[in-house]
């Protein structure tokens, strides 16, 4: 499962050597590539309550799921489900980021300039600036729910592939969920960043290709 933004052609190149091997199946989240996005907000249970409604449509009783990023946090939450055999976490979000001055000053001159009507307002994220309508709100739901919950219930084998110089989401959320994650497994490829899983694709299929065979 690809991460926010992305699509099915993120996984692409690596599905193409995989199935060689496995049934692969990639998919467009709500919102993104063929997949449209619903008329009200989404919420992490909402994406992988779709996710399950095609595994039951597939036929699939056994998968290791894959998630990229946003992927990553729905991927954790699919893990308490029966057919989940395996998951891998690519440079997954899910762990709140730290915060400082700098972004508690941009969320309280937001909030005070949106009671005063001011013209000129803090911008939000690229990504949230990208967004209209629902997709706005469900951006909202998904960046400000933890997905440490989930980890923390995640009993199956689990596996860490992380990016060195990932600034989206930092080694340190690597590191945490490594220790949330009962028995996981970490990987972290040197100067690499978000997207590890492409800067090292040849590396990653082996390693993928070995997990799934171990599980």
């Amino acid at each position: 499962m690809h991460g926010w933004g992305g699509e099915i052609a993120s996984f692409k190149g690596l599905a193409d050597r995989l199935c060689r091997y496995f049934r692969v199946i990639l998919i467009d989240l709500y919102g993104f590539g063929s997949s449209p996005h619903p008329d009200y907000p989404l919420t992490i249970e909402d994406y992988a309550e779709g996710v399950r409604q095609l595994i039951r449509e597939r036929g699939v009783e056994s998968a290791v799921i894959v998630g990229h990023s946003f992927g990553g946090r729905v991927a954790m939450r699919l893990a308490k489900d029966e057919f989940v055999s395996g998951l891998v976490l690519l440079d997954s979000a899910g762990i709140i980021p730290r915060r400082g001055p700098r972004y508690y000053f941009k969320v309280f001159s937001y909030k005070i300039g949106k009671k005063l009507h001011w013209k000129w307002l803090p911008k939000g994220s690229v990504d949230y600036e990208k967004l209209s309508g629902a997709m706005k709100k469900t951006f909202v739901n998904v960046v400000n729910e933890s997905s440490e919950k989930d980890a923390k219930a995640i009993t199956v084998p689990t596996l860490l592939i992380w990016g060195s110089e990932d600034r989206a989401t930092p080694l340190y959320m690597c590191k945490k969920l490594n220790k949330l994650i009962q028995g996981s497994k970490k990987i972290v490829l040197e100067k690499a960043g978000h997207f590890a899983y492409l800067e090292h694709s040849g590396y990653v299929f082996l390693v993928l290709k070995a997990f799934r065979e171990g599980v």
